[in-house]
C-alpha cells in the first residue's frame, strides 16, 4: 500500500522480489510440520496445533501473495494515481491490517474468544470494499480517463478484501486449535 500511496516502483519490487522468501517459508513450515507428524506422532492437542499450523501457513503465503498482486499492480500503473480516486482504500487497508494483527495475536495466545471477536470486524471490510466499488464504478462513469486506474484499483480492493478473508481463516483455525471445534465464521 505504501508503494501504491507513494508511486514508489522500487519498493513495490522490493514486495514481489520478496514473495519468494514467503514462499520458500511456507513450504519449510510445512515440510517441518508433516516430517513431524511422520516422526513424532502427535496426538489430540498436539496434533491440532501442527494441523493449525499447515492451514495458517497456507493462509499467510496467500495473504503474501495478494500483497505481491498490490505490488504488481503499481509496477503496471503508467502514472501515480490521482489521490481523489484512492477513496477509502487506505482506510480499507488500515482496518485489514488491524485485523491481521489481531487475528495473529489470538493465534499465537491461543485466544479463541478474541479469535471470535476478530473475524467480526470482517463485516466493516465487506461494508468498506463494497463502497470502494461502486465509487470508483462512479468514478469511472463520470470520467473515462479514470477508467484505467480505476480498474487498477478495483483489483487493489479486491486483493485487500480477500487478506481480510484470511485473516478470518486464521480466527477459524485459532478455534480449532483451542477448542477442537470446526466453524465457517466467513459465511
Amino acid at each position: 500500500m505504501q508503494s501504491l500511496q507513494k508511486a514508489d516502483r522500487n519498493l513495490a519490487r522490493a514486495v514481489v522480489d520478496g514473495d519468494e522468501v514467503a514462499d520458500r517459508m511456507a513450504i519449510d513450515l510445512q515440510q517441518r510440520c508433516l516430517q513431524l507428524m511422520a516422526l513424532q506422532q502427535p496426538m489430540a492437542r498436539d496434533l491440532r496445533a501442527v494441523g493449525t499450523v499447515l492451514k495458517v501457513v497456507t493462509d499467510l503465503e496467500r495473504m503474501a501473495d495478494h500483497a505481491t498482486d498490490i505490488a504488481k499492480v503499481v509496477l503496471r500503473l503508467e502514472r501515480p494515481v490521482p489521490q481523489g480516486l484512492l477513496f477509502d482504500i487506505p482506510l480499507l487497508a488500515r482496518r485489514v491490517q488491524e485485523m491481521n494483527r489481531e487475528a495473529l495475536d489470538a493465534w499465537v495466545q491461543g485466544d479463541s474468544d478474541r479469535a471470535r471477536r476478530m473475524t467480526r470486524r470482517d463485516d466493516e471490510i465487506d461494508r468498506l470494499y463494497r463502497k470502494v466499488f461502486d465509487d470508483l464504478l462512479q468514478a469511472m462513469q463520470s470520467d473515462p480517463k479514470a477508467v484505467r486506474p480505476a480498474v487498477y484499483l478495483l483489483l487493489v480492493a479486491h486483493y485487500l478484501e480477500r487478506i481480510g478473508d484470511h485473516a478470518t481463516n486464521l480466527g477459524e483455525w485459532t478455534i480449532y486449535q483451542e477448542t477442537g471445534e470446526l466453524q465457517d465464521l466467513n459465511g
